[in-house]
C-alpha cells in the first residue's frame, strides 16, 4: 500500500468498480480511490450536474450515469452501461443514502419507508442485480456502507438506523450465499464523518472537535475511501462477512473524558 498525499493507495489496477452515491462526500472519495489505485470507475447519483463535475475531474478511468438506487430499470441500465464503457464488472460500492434525524414517535411513516427504500432497498437490488456479472466475470468484491449506527444503538435515527442495521445483515447473508462463486461481501461502518450530508448538523473537522469518540475527532471522507478501497482489492482476498467499523473508536465504548467530565 502507498500512499498519495493524505490518502492511502491500494492497488486496483484493471478493476471495474460501479459506485453509487459517488457525486460527492464518501462516494466521490471512493471514485478517487479506485482511479488512484490503477482501477476505473463509474459514479452514479441523482446529483446529475455534481456526478458529471466529479466524473470530468478524475479523467478517463471515470464515467457518470444518473441512477435511483430504488428501480430496477435504473440499476439494469447502469450495470449495461459500465459493461458497454469498460467491458466488464470487479466491485460494487453501496454507498448511496439519506439520512435521518427523528425521534421514533416523531418519524412519518412515510419518511421511514423512504429511508428504508432508499438506504435498504436499494442495496438489495443492486446487489441482486451485480451478482450474476460479478459472476460471470470470475468473482468479485461488494462493499456495503453501512454505518455506526448499524452496531449500536443510536438515538434520533429510527429509519436511518434501522435501515443500516439491514445493511450489516443483509451483508452477512451475501457473504454466506455467494462466497462459492467467489463474490466477497463485507459492510463498511463510518462513524460521524464530514461529508456533504452531516454537514448540515455543525459538526467540524480537527482535533478535540468530537469529544464522543475516543480520538477525539470526526473523520474524513478519504479514511473511510481508503478501507472501502481495500475491501474492494485483492489484499482482502480471505475477508467476506466482516464489519469494517471506520469511526476513530466510537462504537468501542465510551470516553475516559465522558466517563470523568474531565
Amino acid at each position: 500500500m502507498q500512499r498519495c498525499g493524505t490518502v492511502a493507495v491500494v492497488d486496483l489496477s484493471g478493476k471495474v468498480v460501479v459506485i453509487t452515491g459517488g457525486a460527492r462526500g464518501l462516494g466521490a472519495a471512493a471514485a478517487q480511490a479506485v482511479v488512484d489505485g490503477g482501477g476505473r470507475v463509474l459514479i452514479t447519483d441523482v446529483l446529475e450536474a455534481e456526478g458529471a463535475e466529479t466524473a470530468a475531474k478524475l479523467g478517463e478511468a471515470a464515467r457518470f450515469v444518473r441512477h435511483d438506487v430504488t428501480s430496477e430499470s435504473d440499476w439494469q441500465a447502469a450495470l449495461e452501461y459500465a459493461l458497454a464503457e469498460f467491458g466488464r464488472l470487479d466491485g460494487l460500492v453501496n454507498n448511496a443514502g439519506i439520512s435521518t434525524g427523528q425521534f421514533l414517535e416523531q418519524e412519518s411513516v412515510e419518511h421511514f419507508r423512504q429511508v428504508v427504500e432508499i438506504n435498504l432497498v436499494g442495496v438489495f437490488i443492486g446487489m441482486k442485480t451485480a451478482i450474476p456479472l460479478l459472476r460471470t466475470n470470475g468473482g468479485g468484491s461488494i462493499v456495503n456502507i453501512s454505518s455506526a449506527a448499524g452496531l449500536t444503538g443510536l438515538a434520533l435515527t429510527a429509519g436511518y438506523g434501522a435501515s443500516k442495521w439491514g445493511v450489516r445483515g443483509l451483508s452477512k447473508i451475501g457473504a454466506v450465499e455467494l462466497a462459492e462463486s467467489r463474490i466477497r461481501v463485507n459492510s463498511v461502518h463510518p462513524g460521524m464523518t464530514l461529508t456533504p450530508m452531516t454537514a448540515p448538523v455543525g459538526i467540524r473537522s480537527g482535533e478535540g472537535n468530537y469529544p464522543g469518540a475516543p480520538m477525539g475527532r470526526v473523520g474524513s471522507p478519504e479514511e473511510i475511501a481508503a478501507a472501502v478501497a481495500f475491501l474492494l482489492s485483492d489484499a482482502a482476498g480471505y475477508m467476506t462477512g466482516a464489519e469494517l467499523a471506520v469511526d476513530g473508536g466510537w462504537t468501542a465504548g465510551l470516553t475516559v473524558k465522558y466517563l470523568t467530565g474531565q
